[in-house]
């Protein structure tokens, strides 16, 4: 049974800063802890996460409330190297050390005393989406997760930056590679950039979408080494493995994570579940009504797997 947000009794307490270990970094998180009226002593918890170069202040606030009104203890994090979180050089981009920040941020969620440790499960959107998948088979001891607009394919994804962009994505990656084999320094890449324009992401609706979500003082860049990793990292694939229900929400007009490939990825998960969203795009599901219809559909699984008791 979800939080009622317009009883008197319900009393939503103040997200709070907090911080854990993971490896020798120290991550930056929003903790937003269970409302006043969930019973018993302990109960389901939900950890999120964001995509490519973002941080939890690119658009996850809305997220982290509207799963705490729902009832759930919410933890919202930073990658190291990025936003609040420890790590050197800033913006360094690495598959294997943004896995390692959710199994510790899982783990640390797991610790929380108002916390059952078998009830939490894990929301990652866009990059964070994919890695979402690949926790799900990495950690089956988790509820359930939900992977929204999520990077499945690393050659579909790749593909979009257009073939006349890419040889020149690739020379600063290598520079990149090479450069932070001797020095913590980086060769930058832009991570929204218009029609064109050597970047990660540059499709027409990206600058401003990402301006939407992030704002102008945002950073918009990431060590290109990334550019090297990033074709050779399919989650959607891995995704099948999963023992854990899974929901897939894909937008149908999303211009950087390529729908058809993820579609192709949810349906081969055994116990998947998903959702196209014909009329949005990657950016556009993180606001106004299209932000309320995904969440419902959110909420609605996780009422089936890990729902909130109230009193």
């Amino acid at each position: 049974m979800a939080v009622d947000r317009t009883s008197t009794s319900t009393i939503l307490p103040a997200r709070e800063d907090i911080t854990f270990p993971s490896g020798k970094e120290t991550i930056a998180a929003w903790l937003y802890p269970r409302p006043s009226n969930v019973a018993g002593e302990k109960s389901p918890a939900i950890v999120v996460a964001h995509g490519l170069g973002a941080t939890k202040e690119n658009g996850l606030d809305d997220f982290g409330r509207a799963f705490q009104e729902a009832g759930y203890t919410v933890i919202v994090f930073d990658y190291r190297y990025f936003g609040g979180s420890t790590g050197m050089p800033r913006q360094l981009l690495k598959i294997g050390s943004q896995l390692a920040d959710w199994a510790a941020a899982i783990e640390y969620t797991r610790s929380l005393p108002t916390v059952d440790p078998s009830k939490v499960a894990i929301f990652g959107t866009s990059f964070g989406g994919g890695h979402a998948m690949t926790m799900a088979v990495r950690d089956p001891k988790l509820a359930c997760a939900i992977s929204q607009c999520p990077f499945t394919s690393g050659l579909a994804s790749t593909g979009t930056v257009g073939l006349l962009t890419l040889p020149f994505i690739a020379a600063r990656a290598i520079s990149d590679q090479l450069l932070g084999l001797f020095t913590r320094r980086i060769v930058r890449i832009t991570l929204a950039g218009e029609p064109g324009e050597v970047a990660l992401m540059n499709k027409p609706d990206v600058v401003a979408g990402a301006l939407a979500l992030s704002g102008e003082e945002s950073i918009n860049y990431v060590g290109a080494r990334i550019g090297l990793w990033l074709p050779l990292y399919f989650p959607g694939r891995t995704a099948r493995k999963a023992e854990i229900p899974i929901f897939v929400a894909i937008c149908g007009s999303d211009s950087v994570a390529p729908p058809g490939p993820t579609l192709s990825y949810a349906k081969k998960i055994p116990k998947g579940e998903w959702k196209v969203y014909e009329d949005m795009g990657h950016f556009s599901i993180y606001k106004g009504e299209a932000f309320k219809k995904a969440m419902a559909d959110y909420l609605a699984f996780l009422g089936k797997h890990v729902p909130v008791a109230t009193k």
